[in-house]
């Protein structure tokens, strides 16, 4: 069987997470700046490498305050821990129409914990252009404190101001890469 490499298409591409505030409403922030290797045989992701990576000072979340904080030893402390990693471990299928179940090894901070993720795929197709196109849709959450991340404040009333709970969105458009 013939061995493909794909890459990540970042104009067709977005990585997001979402933390509640205050216990009422939902903070989305992204990455900018990340990549993604994957190399199957022919073109069936089932038995695919995946490796992640992510610029951790490319964290927006249209606030620039919050971003330098979210930057800060507080939080990602890029300075020590400039990049978040992904890599699957395994990969089983969930039905026949394109679901799956995508286990891998998440390091935030220097601490690596497993993770599950669920991811449709698409499918592949040619673009206009000639390229032979994958695409996912892939969704997620973690603990946020799993991973060293523990910064908070209380309000008045004694409640948490950010949520523990961090959901993981992602849409990903893959280009096979020519042998």
């Amino acid at each position: 069987m013939a061995k493909y490499k794909w890459a990540l298409d970042p104009m067709h591409s977005e990585l997001q997470f979402k933390v509640k505030h205050l216990a009422i409403t939902n903070i989305t922030g992204s990455f900018n700046h990340y990549t993604v290797d994957v190399e199957t045989e022919e073109e069936d992701f089932k038995t695919a490498t995946v490796n992640f990576a992510a610029k951790v000072d490319s964290v927006s979340t249209n606030n620039a305050q919050r971003d330098e904080h979210l930057r800060s030893p507080d939080f990602f402390d890029v300075n020590k821990f400039p990049e978040i990693k992904f890599k699957a471990t395994k990969i089983e299928s969930v039905d026949n129409d394109g679901s799956y179940e995508v286990y891998g090894d998440l390091t935030i901070r220097d601490v690596t914990k497993p993770v599950k993720l669920d991811v449709e795929f698409g499918g592949v197709i040619k673009d206009p252009y000639g390229q032979t196109k994958a695409g996912f849709t892939i969704h997620g959450k973690i603990n946020r404190k799993d991973y060293g991340l523990t910064y908070n404040a209380l309000t008045e009333a004694g409640g948490l101001v950010i949520s523990d709970e961090v959901k993981l969105a992602a849409e990903v458009q893959l280009i096979k890469q020519p042998a």
